[in-house]
């Protein structure tokens, strides 16, 4: 039986959207957010505003217009919020995909599903408005999250309703409603939900790493970005 990293690459032949608006495979670049990146010193207790304006211009260096990445990168940038730096638990690794794009860009789903959870996750830091599918193909059940979008999105939203691949299922949030972010797209694939249903973790501590890189591959097996 296939591992379910090798599932999820032969679920997509090539390159899969995942966000509208005309942008095309050539529009991305990646983009390190690691505590490896001095250009980020600066900015760990910064304000949305100002990380938008990090984005903005590295994409303006990069002649390009969408900035991905993030998989299992240890992240000093979460250090501003108690959601993941508090005594009990500090929690700096991202274990999903970031994609950087303009508030409103709208988000496609990269395969058949059903919608399976909803909910504004409105911690400061937190997800904000997020959408949870349930997938089931190949004989295999498994899962994917989105992260950070218009409260719009999710409003009258109904659980079970079909999905098909490349429909529209909601719109990047600003920072006033994403959790305080500049916009962007948390994407995350679960093979189990361990008893969630509208939130999973997309940050992890260090000592929780290989369960969590276990149950959630890199999503760029899927996106092929």
């Amino acid at each position: 039986m296939q591992s379910f990293s090798e599932f999820i690459i032969s679920l997509t032949p090539g390159f899969t959207p995942i966000i509208g608006n005309n942008f095309t495979h050539q529009d991305y670049t990646p983009v390190d957010l690691s505590e490896k990146n001095p250009e980020l010193l600066k900015l760990e207790a910064a304000s949305s505003e100002a990380f938008s304006v990090f984005i903005n211009e590295y994409l303006k260096n990069k002649n390009s217009r969408v900035a991905f990445g993030g998989y299992n990168e240890l992240r000093t940038l979460y250090n501003r919020s108690e959601l993941f730096n508090n005594p009990e638990n500090n929690r700096n690794i991202h274990i999903g995909l970031d994609i950087w794009a303009p508030a409103g860009t709208e988000i496609l789903a990269p395969l058949d599903g059903a919608v399976y959870g909803v909910k504004d996750n409105s911690n400061f830091g937190d997800y904000g408005p997020t959408i949870i599918l349930k997938h089931h193909l190949k004989n295999r059940t498994f899962y994917s999250l989105y992260g950070h979008l218009s409260r719009k999105s999710i409003e009258n939203l109904e659980i079970g309703k079909a999905i098909k691949q490349n429909d529209k299922i909601a719109e990047l949030g600003d920072f006033y409603e994403n959790g305080d972010y500049a916009p962007h797209l948390h994407f995350q694939i679960m093979e189990r939900l361990e008893q969630k249903c509208d939130d999973y973790p997309g940050v992890v501590k260090k000592q929780d790493l290989d369960h969590y890189l276990s149950n959630c591959p890199d999503p760029n097996l899927l996106l092929k970005i």
